[in-house]
């Protein structure tokens, strides 16, 4: 089995920082792409960054320019660095990732457990 585990998260005032964690372990044979979706209250889920094994990063328009999404492939670990932050920042970050446990094997997506981002002075 595989399991992605967040930390990071809190509370934080307008304009500052937090980097957010993502480790995922267990059953990994490849990782396709790791990512962090957020969800405020009273609203859906949305993809916040999405980062390939290949690199290659995409990022929704609200966070463009201040959150970066980083990977270390050796310790199947992600990262979201999360700057000059606003209130409307405040949600649930989840860490997403599509996994393959088998050379043959499909990739399957996971979530991890959730971490709370609160801004607010």
């Amino acid at each position: 089995q595989v399991q992605l585990v967040e930390s990071g998260g809190g509370l934080v005032q307008p304009g500052g920082s937090l980097r957010l964690s993502c480790a995922a372990s267990g059953s990994i044979s490849s990782i396709n792409a790791m990512a962090w979706y957020r969800q405020a209250p009273g609203k859906g889920r949305e993809l916040v960054q999405r980062i390939f094994s290949s690199g290659a990063t995409n990022a929704a328009d609200s966070v463009k320019g201040r959150f970066t999404i980083s990977q270390d492939s050796a310790k199947n670990t992600v990262y979201l660095q999360m700057n000059n932050l606003k209130p409307e920042d405040t949600a649930v970050y989840y860490c997403h990732a599509l996994i393959s446990s088998g050379y043959t094997a499909p990739y399957r997506a996971y979530w991890g457990q959730g971490t709370q981002v609160t801004v607010s002075s």
